[in-house]
């Protein structure tokens, strides 16, 4: 048993079990986590293998991959999947996905490899995974930009990144040998707890919240209002890899904890990270963050305003356009306007149901609390909770200040 905020969770649930929750995408929750045994002669197995560096996101990506939270993937995408999801939004076999989950290796690491080798891959001195390659190709960073970001603008975070890949890409099957660790361990519950999780809360219907902010009181009322339609909500921020101004994840993971306690019925909320880089990838990644929470057991998830979006590279509502490309995706998306404080209705309202101009009108922002934070030290008590003003202002610096 593993204790975390407010419940309990049983680790040896089965999803199979679980017929009311959403199927994994694919339609079985994958599982490369070795153990016991296993994992013992996969280390020492390691020791004869050629051996490939990766940095903290590829590490942590890996832990994704072999606890089920990316399934149908059991490792990172060999050519013919690669093109199909940058053309076609969808894996080979049809199912949909947008984002390219991939290796990218230099030539020096490959020069001496070939397809059908096993490596190990290895991140500070660890090893941290062995993979069986099916695939060594090139590829396009530039059609890669323009597929899943939409733009080749080199400002744009995910644009950067996708430039600085090395020149190679494997593909093929991983097996999990030991799974990063971060500060955070205790609230990145697998696809497996979180299904136990809502099996075990009798929920049906289980909505999924994707963030990447501090919540302000906009996000509550989106939050609230999908509580008082589904069984059980799962608010899952997303800590890892974000741009230069974001709040730290530190700042993230105790301000949810704030609010939390104070705001919301615990029998009716589960709370757990996702551990994984932000993109930035707008419609694309919104489908991405979507599938991820099916995985997790979500039947539903909520979609706002510039969902995964950067800047103006995205309509507003593009993300919730998106998903009517996606009929058989096997989630629910459901859809909130913008919402916004009214100082003639002394309330948090959206464009459907107040009549007044803007003039009266304060906006949600990540940006505005941050400029807020910065230039007043104070955030407006209409934008956010005292105590979760309190956890910011607890921060020395709560933002982060390198990409």
């Amino acid at each position: 048993m593993k204790k975390s905020v407010g419940y309990t969770i049983d680790l040896e649930g089965d999803w199979i079990m679980y017929n009311h929750l959403s199927k994994p995408h694919g339609g079985r929750l994958i599982d490369r986590v070795l153990v016991g045994k296993m994992k013992n002669k996969a280390k020492e197995t390691a020791k004869e293998l050629a051996k490939i560096h990766i940095d903290k996101e590829t590490s942590i990506e890996l832990g994704n991959i072999g606890k089920g939270v990316l399934s149908p993937l059991e490792g990172f995408m060999v050519r013919e999947d690669y093109l199909n999801v940058l053309e076609r939004k969808r894996l080979t076999k049809g199912l949909p996905w947008t984002i390219p989950i991939l290796l990218d290796v230099s030539k020096e690491d490959v020069k001496d490899l070939k397809e059908g080798d096993d490596i190990a891959l290895i991140y500070n001195e660890e090893i941290i995974a062995l993979m069986h390659i099916e695939d060594i190709y090139k590829f396009d960073k530039k059609e890669i930009a323009e597929k899943v970001f939409g733009t080749t603008d080199p400002l744009h975070p995910g644009v950067v990144k996708t430039y600085n890949m090395r020149e190679i890409l494997l593909g093929g099957k991983i097996d999990l040998v030991e799974e990063f660790i971060t500060p955070f361990q205790e609230y990145a519950l697998a696809p497996s707890a979180t299904r136990s999780l809502f099996k075990a809360k009798g929920w049906k219907t289980v909505v999924g919240f994707q963030t990447r902010n501090i919540p302000h009181k906009g996000h509550e009322c989106i939050q609230k209002t999908a509580l008082s339609l589904f069984d059980g909500l799962f608010i899952n921020p997303l800590l890892g890899r974000k741009k230069k101004g974001d709040f730290k994840d530190e700042v993230i993971l105790d301000a949810y904890k704030a609010l939390i306690t104070n705001y919301f019925p615990m029998e009716r909320v589960v709370f757990g990270v996702l551990q994984t880089e932000m993109r930035y990838a707008g419609p694309r990644e919104a489908i991405h963050h979507a599938i991820m929470r099916k995985n997790f057991g979500c039947t539903h998830f909520i979609v706002g305003r510039d969902h995964a979006g950067i800047g103006d590279y995205y309509p507003p509502y593009a993300a919730q356009e998106a998903f009517a490309e996606f009929p058989d995706l096997g989630i629910t998306p459901v859809f909130f306007p913008s919402f916004y404080y009214c100082s003639r209705c002394l309330s948090i309202v959206n464009r459907k149901i107040c009549p007044h101009g803007s003039e009266y009108h304060l906006q949600f922002s990540g940006t505005k609390i941050r400029q807020s934070i910065v230039n007043e030290g104070r955030v407006p008590s209409e934008l956010i909770r005292p105590e979760v003003a309190d956890v910011i202002t607890r921060w020395k610096e709560p933002f982060i200040e390198e990409d």
